[in-house]
């Protein structure tokens, strides 16, 4: 995957240095520009030059999930295709271990789900680019929608000013003049905007019991007359919040996070109508997150067409928190009776399986089991961490092809050895292959190791099973396979 990043968010702060090498001659150009003239220049700059700077800002990364990269982590993702063919994806940025959300949103997109853009700091409610005058609060999940030249970015935040829009001629930005939302007493959060077939808007919002109405024709106002309150419920189709609706084959499926398994939001749920507005009949569930951090909490998410194909978005945290979210990706089938397949979390995502002998990064791992979690390592690169004996990873899925010889990782050694077992298909799975980890007498010392790999064909999941002494045996930032 080649991710195209952005650092529109230098325009913000200019005291961001260490991404300034990551800035194309047409970047660097309007932010020293910008630093003199001042952040409305750099909103204008952006807008006009921000598709060419892009195209030249590239790194290489070789896995699907996240769809993010290192040291960026966006949450609740909400999927669109605009008229360019483009898949947008918009979400909340999260910035702490121990708070949701942040200040700012950013949006990610893609021409093939294989190279992907990542636009910063597309609208703001603090700082120099603050549109929120009203309110002076993080932003939640949003959604964005479009109608006659004009993109519609719907935010939210927390407590009794709770909702609003703001406006763009670009799917990335900048959106500005945010007006506040009119919910009628009805305060939630987590918009979502549905536009049916005869281009009617239907507003969605709201916590434990959704809200919805049709939007009037100027995309921001509810016609109150049409307010629905309980489309759907906690108690009836274990929705807990994130509401989100497509239509498929005439059949409307309203989607949301689910709290029906262990009493926690870890699940996408669905239920299907006849009607954009109900009555919605519970169906199940399409994903579930859970072993993806030993802190997770909650899952959020989207369903989009793209290129003829559907997709689920969700996220899975990080840093053993409920936050540092990272949106990932994978396909879904509809069946005949309307259904959904419950699908599983992937390290490949909307690809097919992956080449052993491309390194992977281990922060890729799909399923965490014990205290390993993923957590940064530098501010473009991410690592597995917190590993305790017992503790295992897993990635899936590789193609095998006719073999391979050998397995290299690389460690950053503990203070007392430990082992690195590479399994097959499950965490209690044959060995192929075992790699000893030596004791360093202060931690940190990174190295790289190999071992020999048993016989292994086709396509299959890759379970790290870790051993050894201590609470923090040691640190993974890659492993690859090499053929014999």
């Amino acid at each position: 995957m080649i991710l195209l990043r952005a650092v529109e968010s230098l325009q913000y702060s200019p005291l961001q240095q260490p991404a300034m090498n990551r800035l194309s001659p047409t970047c660097f150009l309007i932010w020293i520009l910008g630093c003199r003239l001042g952040v409305a220049f750099c909103n204008f700059a952006f807008t006009i030059l921000g598709w060419f700077s892009l195209c030249l800002i590239t790194s290489s990364l070789q896995a699907q999930n996240p769809i993010v990269p290192p040291g960026v982590y966006i949450a609740d993702p909400s999927a669109h295709v605009w008229q360019d063919g483009r898949l947008y994806v918009y979400g909340s940025t999260d910035e702490r271990p121990n708070h949701f959300c942040s200040f700012r949103h950013d949006v990610i997109s893609s021409a093939d789900l294989v190279h992907w853009t990542l636009v910063t700091n597309v609208f703001a409610s603090r700082g120099p680019s603050n549109q929120v005058p009203y309110a002076n609060a993080p932003l939640f999940a949003p959604d964005c929608q479009y109608k006659n030249g004009v993109y519609y970015l719907y935010h939210c935040m927390p407590g009794d000013i709770s909702e609003g829009v703001a406006t763009s001629v670009s799917p990335v930005g900048p959106f500005v003049h945010s007006t506040r939302m009119k919910l009628y007493g009805l305060e939630g959060i987590d918009p979502c905007v549905f536009m049916d077939d005869d281009r009617q808007a239907y507003y969605i919002w709201g916590q434990f019991g959704a809200k919805m109405a049709k939007l009037k024709p100027d995309m921001t106002e509810l016609d109150p007359a049409t307010i629905h309150d309980n489309v759907v419920t906690e108690k009836e189709h274990f929705f807990h919040e994130g509401g989100y609706l497509v239509k498929h084959a005439g059949t409307y499926y309203f989607v949301y996070t689910h709290m029906g398994r262990a009493s926690r939001p870890t699940c996408l749920g669905y239920a299907t109508s006849k009607s954009p507005m109900g009555p919605f009949t519970y169906r199940g569930v399409i994903i579930d997150n859970s072993y993806c951090d030993p802190g997770n909490w909650n899952n959020h998410g989207s369903l989009v067409e793209f290129k003829g194909r559907w997709y689920v978005l969700y996220h899975r945290s990080t840093h053993g928190s409920f936050t540092m979210r990272k949106t990932c990706v994978e396909p879904i089938t509809f069946n005949p009776d309307e259904s959904i397949n419950e699908v599983e979390m992937t390290t490949q995502g909307a690809l097919g399986p992956l080449n052993p002998i491309d390194k992977m990064e281990a922060e890729r791992a799909c399923l965490l089991h014990g205290n390993v979690r993923v957590q940064a390592l530098a501010p473009d690169n991410d690592e597995l961490a917190g590993i305790k004996a017992g503790d295992c990873a897993a990635y899936k899925y590789f193609d095998f092809g006719a073999g391979v010889g050998r397995f290299t990782v690389c460690v950053a050694l503990g203070a007392k050895p430990g082992t690195i077992d590479v399994a097959l298909d499950n965490p209690w799975g044959a060995s192929i292959g075992s790699v000893s980890v030596p004791d360093h007498g202060s931690s940190g010392t990174w190295q790289k190791l190999s071992c020999a790999i048993g016989s292994v064909k086709g396509v299959h999941a890759i379970w790290l099973r870790f051993d050894g002494e201590g609470d923090n045996l040691f640190q993974v930032d890659w492993f690859q396979f090499a053929r014999n």
